[in-house]
């Protein structure tokens, strides 16, 4: 039994100028004290939230006797958030500077602070009094609440001070039952496309994220070169320009549906997914070896750990059993005679050195995955029965377990699950 938690952000109405002034002050309030006690933590090193608010907690009330008295605790698990998060940054050498700046806020508030009115209003406690905030709703927020999940007890807002809105950022939670696995599905993901193995076919989504970032990369650097020359590296016009480009917004959308394919795959079948024990920060290991710029920038940019990420967390809300195997070697050894993979000329098809099948090398990748995890690579996997490899040392014969299926980025973008795509596909070819 796990609890599973997902943020949905929603937006009030525009507010009066007279009411918004409130929440203005508010912030302001909010934000000195957490500037407060976050230099306090860092120059103490005293960064635990209970301790924090002990040591705190009546100087805060002292200072600000008009606000509720759970502001404190908010601000004390704010401000022991951020020093955490500064003195793990100073420890490995990425702080920008010597001491923490509290830049941006969000008002944290626990169950004494905010309360659900109704379904289409909430409350919120300010230095004024118990204020009602009425909101815009939108089918994610119905499709949350009409379902198993419930309204936890914190949230947070942000203040948007151009159109006099709150942003409100609402927290809801359920319990998830995690199944007892039937098989595997092996995922590996690359730059532009993600190979996934389901019951012995291989299928190859083209993700498209290389022609994505070579695509942003050219247009950020049209718009810097434009904008510096006349303007300066650091003029608003260019910063506003390079934020309409929405680069992360597309990518994240399709790690989303990705995802969204593989776990109602692996619902529908009551599957483990198998996915690669990928480093804290896989990127920085892989260009160390390369001096180009644009190559350095596009591996940065690829979505190796983001597309895993977005795949556990739709798997944590189904229940999905995840596991992790050793990604080492996986494209280049042959998993029926543990021998080296040639590939020639830069080729994603290589020759098994002992065998001479022809393997893609994702696919490959894919029963490496599935192999390791099958013998128990940390997890407590199932026997191999069952498991069959084709050997033919036909090139991508008809009957080799080594051809994928290539499904374009057009095609299961707009789809919700591995079925409907291939239907749809073979649609479109007897057409």
């Amino acid at each position: 039994m796990n609890e599973v938690a997902r943020t949905v952000i929603v937006r009030s109405t525009p507010l009066p100028r007279k009411l918004f002034r409130v929440f203005v002050e508010l912030e302001g309030m909010y934000r000195n004290m957490v500037e407060q006690l976050v230099l306090y933590a860092v120059r103490t090193g005293v960064i635990s939230f209970t301790r924090l608010k002990a040591l705190k907690y009546r100087e805060l009330r002292s200072q600000y006797p008009q606000l509720p008295s759970h502001y404190a605790y908010t601000t004390c698990q704010d401000a022991s958030t951020r020093a955490k998060s500064f003195l793990r940054l100073k420890k490995e050498g990425l702080a920008k500077r010597g001491y923490p700046e509290v830049n941006r806020v969000s008002i944290w508030l626990d169950d004494h602070l905010w309360r659900m009115k109704c379904l289409t209003s909430i409350e919120i406690a300010t230095h004024k009094g118990w204020v009602v905030i009425e909101l815009e709703l939108h089918k994610l927020f119905w499709k949350y609440v009409n379902s198993e999940w419930r309204v936890a007890s914190e949230a947070k807002i942000k203040l948007d001070k151009w159109e006099r809105r709150l942003v409100i950022y609402l927290v809801f939670k359920k319990i998830v039952e995690a199944y007892r696995p039937k098989g595997f599905i092996s995922v590996d993901v690359n730059e532009n496309h993600a190979a996934v193995l389901v019951d012995g076919k291989a299928y190859l989504f083209k993700t498209g994220f290389r022609d994505i970032i070579l695509g942003y990369y050219y247009r950020r650097k049209r718009i810097q070169e434009k904008y510096d020359k006349f303007y300066g590296a650091s003029c608003r016009v260019k910063k506003k320009v390079l934020e309409g480009l929405k680069e992360r917004e597309r990518k994240s959308n399709l790690k989303w549906k990705l995802a969204n394919i593989v776990v109602r795959i692996a619902v529908d079948k009551q599957y483990t997914i198998v996915l690669e024990r990928l480093g804290k920060n896989p990127a920085k290991e892989m260009v160390n070896h390369f001096r180009d710029d644009q190559l350095r920038h596009r591996i940065y940019q690829a979505s190796f750990k983001g597309v895993q990420r977005a795949v556990e967390e739709k798997a944590r809300e189904h229940g999905v059993p995840v596991v992790y195997a050793d990604p080492r070697n996986t494209s280049r050894m042959c998993p029926i005679h543990s021998s080296l993979i040639v590939y020639e000329n830069d080729s994603r098809v290589g020759r098994c050195s002992r065998g001479g099948e022809l393997w893609h090398r994702d696919v490959v990748a894919c029963y490496n995955l599935l192999l390791r995890a099958r013998l128990g690579n940390g997890s407590n996997a199932p026997s191999l029965g069952g498991f069959t490899l084709d050997g033919s040392p036909v090139p991508l014969g008809s009957t080799a377990t080594h051809e994928p299926t290539e499904i374009p980025k057009s095609l299961w973008a707009r789809w919700k699950s591995l079925d409907a795509t291939n239907k749809n596909k073979s649609m479109r070819i007897s057409i």
